[in-house]
């Protein structure tokens, strides 16, 4: 365990002074921790998709992500790597895996990103009402006043179909 916090911390450090601007060398240093882990380690699976989403390098983490819900991570890391596949999935063309993934996601501990990224994947497939129904509906839960009317305009919104 002491050594899975080590790396962990280490993983915690890489993110922190991560830096878009230095694709190569964050690919070289994410790599050197990946291979500190055995093959197939579900975390260090994670965190290689990670880095190719952060670096705009989305199709290089669509399977590095794969390999990381099917290795088997806790539930928290398994509700954000989903999330961050389906985003991947949106922003590389295949927005209806991206809607059935975030359609599915219960992670309250994301709070209202699954909610955010389908919005996003809806607008993408070309169904807007429904989109802004979903992000108008999540959005009410934070708005001191209004939000009872934000719902229910939400749910006026025509169906795109």
């Amino acid at each position: 365990m002491k050594a899975d916090a080590e790396w962990n911390a280490r993983v915690a450090a890489f993110w922190k002074s991560f830096d878009d601007s230095k694709p190569q060398e964050m690919l070289a240093s994410m790599r050197a921790l990946v291979d500190e882990r055995p093959e197939g380690d579900a975390r260090a699976l994670a965190e290689w998709g990670g880095v190719h989403d952060a670096l705009d390098l989305g199709a290089e983490a669509v399977a590095p992500y794969r390999r990381a819900l099917a290795a088997g991570l806790n539930t928290e890391e398994q509700h954000r790597v989903t999330l961050q596949l389906a985003s991947t999935l949106r922003n590389v063309g295949h927005v209806d895996e991206a809607i059935e993934l975030l359609e599915h996601l219960d992670a309250p501990e994301l709070g209202d990103a699954p909610a955010a990224f389908l919005a996003l994947a809806l607008h993408s497939a070309g169904r807007p009402n429904e989109a802004l129904r979903i992000a108008l509906t999540a959005l009410s839960a934070h708005l001191p006043m209004y939000g009872r009317a934000a719902r229910d305009y939400a749910t006026e919104l025509p169906s795109d179909v």
